[in-house]
């Protein structure tokens, strides 16, 4: 069981009731499920750029990958229906907390004059998006072996009902939100 399970049984679920003044222990907010999105613009010229960036995206989640395909034709982009143009993944349970963890206390302190991350970019329903802009801040990507700089979208999907709640349950998992 990873150490951020045991610490959202434990200590999270206290301090949430304890803030918000939960009656049942069943409405304490949790993560539901993580989604990494990597966009792959020069997809449509080179094939191999996309096999590049959901290799990456393998090692970085440790799960399989799927590609993203273009809902819509854009002439001007030069894209058209069906093309493939990104891949992405959802996690959950132990993975989860898994990629949480590493994410919070390994990737994001590696980002160069990091303040933290912004404490404004939730929905409005609980979940919150985080915009990464290399992959190399992950440890288990070789810098020698990546042949494009590739950005990411995180998002943390909550059952947290309000923006407050969510931002407390992050905090709670060490999210270095700036001051």
């Amino acid at each position: 069981m990873s150490r951020l399970k045991d610490l959202y049984n434990d200590q999270i679920v206290e301090a949430m009731t304890k803030k918000f003044g939960y009656k049942n222990v069943m409405e304490v907010p949790k993560l539901e499920k993580i989604v990494v999105n990597m966009r792959v613009g020069d997809a449509k010229e080179n094939a191999k750029a996309l096999e590049n960036a959901i290799k990456d995206l393998e090692i970085i989640t440790g799960q399989h990958v799927v590609a993203t395909k273009a809902k819509h034709s854009i002439a001007n982009f030069k894209i058209r229906e069906g093309m493939a143009i990104g891949c992405k993944t959802t996690l959950r349970g132990e993975k989860m907390y898994d990629f949480l963890d590493r994410l919070v206390n390994l990737a994001l302190p590696r980002v160069r004059d990091f303040r933290g991350v912004s404490a404004d970019a939730f929905d409005g329903r609980g979940n919150y998006t985080l915009g990464i802009k290399e992959q190399l801040i992950f440890p288990e990507i070789e810098y020698d072996k990546v042949e494009k700089v590739r950005g990411m979208d995180v998002t943390v999907v909550t059952t947290a009902k309000t923006d407050e709640e969510a931002r407390e349950l992050l905090r709670l998992f060490n999210m270095p939100f700036e001051k």
